[in-house]
């Protein structure tokens, strides 16, 4: 069974930093697409970034480019999301999902999920 705990969120003020960590097990790790989404109160759930199975590709959600950087270590099956430049449009439930798809973005392209992660920035 496929498990992924995510843990890192908290309450940051505008323009400081968080990092997102994601724990896969039950799955050989390696070998999927990752990606991070977040839901904001109200809204539908939103693709911020995601990456392939070797690391070498990466996306981004345009709001997002050049503040964060999505990573992986595949030796600690481990899913990393490093937000920089922290805004208060950014406060979400962030979700790291796991894809059998080589370039997935919709949410209908992941078939496992986390449990979330709550980011609060105040403004």
């Amino acid at each position: 069974q496929v498990q992924l705990v995510e843990s890192g969120g908290g309450l940051v003020q505008a323009g400081g930093s968080l990092r997102l960590s994601c724990a896969a097990s039950g799955r050989t790790f390696s070998n999927y697409a990752m990606g991070w989404f977040r839901q904001a109160p109200g809204k539908e759930r939103a693709f911020v970034a995601r990456i392939s199975w070797s690391g070498g590709s990466t996306y981004y959600e345009d709001s997002v480019k050049g503040r964060f950087t999505i990573s992986r270590d595949n030796a600690k099956n481990t899913l990393y999301l490093q937000m920089n430049s922290l805004k208060s449009e950014d406060t979400a439930v962030y979700y790291c999902a796991t894809s059998r798809r080589h370039l997935p973005s919709l949410v209908t392209d992941y078939d496992y999920w986390g449990q979330g992660t709550q980011v609060t920035v105040s403004s």
